[in-house]
């Protein structure tokens, strides 16, 4: 790969960590007006992300063995786009739901924050993993890819905590945040698909 395409996955590894915090900031304030927002709800949404996450990382890791691309790579992040469209369109009855049926605010608050979360979750995990097999070409150096790739993802997650906390909730009401992830993450993938499909043309072009 080019030195702009592996600029292009650091750039796109660096978003999709924004978001994945950003989402999990988030998902404290669409859970607190039915189930609070005490040390457990906090311990219900950390415990999803954090099993989502490690499948994500299994599956993108599985996936990135079977010839992996840019258009493939794009596509998880169209696939997460359209994921976390259902968190700003149907948090609210899912929760009046579990609210009415489950009286432990404890396990609803964990059956609430799998429905909204996890699925979503899943798919941007795939993305590190397979972040990393785009950009490894020399197995000797792939221990220092992939440090500088986690470094970037997780500069980029505490930046999407920070900037989402301090100034996003003020200015915006929560669905229009997840509303704008998703769009972002729409937007990376076709960036990604498109810049694959100029390289493949440049090299028929040359061919």
């Amino acid at each position: 790969m080019s030195i702009k395409t592996n600029a292009l996955v650091y750039f796109l590894a660096f978003c999709s960590g924004f978001c994945i915090m950003g989402i999990e900031l988030l998902g404290g304030r669409i859970l607190a007006p039915f189930f609070g927002s005490s040390v457990h709800i906090w311990g219900s949404i950390i415990t999803v992300f954090m099993l989502s996450l490690s499948f994500g990382y299994l599956l993108g890791g599985k996936l990135s063995t079977k010839n992996a691309s840019l258009t493939k790579y794009g596509l998880i992040f169209l696939t997460a786009s359209i994921m976390v469209v259902p968190i700003a369109l149907f948090s609210q009855p899912i929760m009046e739901f579990i609210f009415t049926h489950i009286e432990d605010t404890r396990y609803g608050s964990l059956l609430a924050s799998t429905a909204l979360f996890f699925i979503p979750t899943v798919i941007l995990g795939m993305i590190s993993p397979y972040s990393v097999r785009l950009l490894v070409t020399d197995s000797h150096k792939s221990g220092q890819v992939a440090g500088i790739l986690y470094f970037v993802s997780t500069l980029g997650s505490a930046l999407g905590t920070i900037i989402t906390s301090f100034y996003f909730v003020l200015a915006f009401d929560v669905n229009t945040i997840i509303s704008a992830f998703s769009l972002t993450l729409g937007l990376l993938g076709v960036l990604a698909i498109t810049v694959n499909s100029l390289a493949g043309n440049k090299e028929l072009a040359h061919a």
